[in-house]
């Protein structure tokens, strides 16, 4: 996945399950702040990410990424969110705490963990 991709991905998975908005990201891997808001509504997603100056967000099962023209799939169940990038052909799971993501890419075979901004 690109690693754009697996913010976005942490950032809509901490949404649908935790039903907050996110204002922000911390990413550990790239040791920076990230610009990437989402709210959800019950199925519905909408995003920004401000990096890339691009809107993410569709109706779970399926998440588009308007800067990628690209569909992410993802499955809410409980606190681990699972699913497919288009993109990259690439299969992930994150695993949802109060103010932390983290998020295995399983074409790399590595974790990578987000600290999330709550508005």
């Amino acid at each position: 996945m690109f690693p754009h991709t697996r913010a976005i991905v942490a950032a809509a998975a901490h949404a649908f399950v935790n039903r907050k908005t996110v204002a922000g990201l911390y990413d550990h891997s790239a040791g920076r702040h990230l610009r990437i808001a989402t709210e959800s509504r019950g199925e519905h997603l909408q995003g920004f990410d401000g990096d890339r100056s691009a809107k993410f967000g569709g109706t779970l099962p399926e998440l588009f990424d308007v800067g990628d023209q690209a569909f992410v799939s993802m499955e809410v169940d409980g606190q681990t969110v699972r699913g497919y990038d288009r993109a990259s052909a690439s299969v992930y799971t994150a695993n949802v705490g109060e103010r932390l993501v983290q998020l295995y890419d399983h074409s790399l075979s590595s974790w990578f963990s987000y600290d999330v901004l709550v508005a």
